[in-house]
């Protein structure tokens, strides 16, 4: 049985903890930062982790973890 491919896209902007949850940098942070106040982009600071049935069909895109 051939190798399975895991996307492109999900190597680069998912990361797997140590129990096996999903990470991924939060939305809205990469331009047009003017038109949102000081508030949301300190609150989207960081990373967040997704939820458990998004995470499931993340980690069909990744058969073997990142």
């Amino acid at each position: 049985m051939p190798k399975l491919k895991t996307k492109s896209g999900v190597k680069k902007r998912f990361k797997i903890t140590a129990t096996g949850k999903i990470k991924h940098g939060v939305v809205g942070k990469r331009h047009r930062l003017s038109s949102h106040n000081a508030k949301y982009i300190r609150q989207n600071r960081g990373t967040s982790v997704i939820s458990a049935p998004d995470a499931k069909t993340i980690k069909k895109w990744a058969p073997y973890g990142l």
